[in-house]
């Protein structure tokens, strides 16, 4: 079942047999719906999700109502609101399943003694929130450097299957435009691709 997150540790650390067994004995497993929630608005986020299959998003409402994705979560990544977790105050966020979904989760009961007893995770958690730093500066730099028609045709070039996985609305959210907005520069890709 922790297969993928097995997988994905392999990439970045070795870790023995026993301590993937202390590992696999403190991951929760947790199946997610469709539009069902991870973690809501308000609530205080209790852990660390690594996506083993499916996809989910975390966003955020707008003062003027609308929905802000902020990130997804697609198989073999992590997602988490780290603010709420390390510092245990109410999250800002949602995270929502896109399609159904498997997650492992290491809860924030857990998080130090594991560090503890598997020194590498340390090592690997480092990695993967330099990891994730280096992709928010990119989108940070994309959002206020790029046109909105270059945002898109970056991420479709960099993404192509991820890109047809989800819903167009959920992607002009991500990429800081309205859904109008996408489907004007999908009839114009579609009409410069036919020509």
């Amino acid at each position: 079942m922790y297969e993928p997150l097995l997988k994905h540790l392999a990439r970045f650390i070795r870790i023995t047999e026993s301590e993937r067994e202390i590992l696999i004995s403190n991951l929760r497993y947790k199946k997610v719906d469709k539009k069902g929630y991870l973690l809501k608005q308000g609530q205080i986020c209790s852990g660390n999700f690594f996506v083993l299959s499916g996809c989910v998003r975390m966003f955020t409402i707008t003062a003027n109502g609308t929905e802000q994705i902020v990130q997804f979560g697609i198989t073999g990544w992590w997602i988490s609101d780290y603010h709420s977790f390390e510092n245990n105050v109410p999250s800002d966020y949602y995270i929502q399943a896109v399609e159904d979904s498997e997650i492992a989760i290491i809860t924030r009961s857990v998080c130090d003694d594991l560090f503890q007893q598997i020194p590498q995770l340390n090592n690997y958690f480092r990695k993967m929130m330099q990891r994730a730093y280096v992709a928010s500066l990119k989108k940070i730099e994309l959002l206020l450097c790029t046109s909105a028609e270059d945002r898109f045709h970056q991420f479709t070039t960099d993404f192509p299957e991820f890109v047809q996985r989800i819903p167009q609305y959920m992607l002009a959210s991500f990429l800081g435009f309205t859904p109008e907005f996408l489907s004007m520069l999908r009839a114009k890709n579609k009409s410069v691709n036919n020509s």
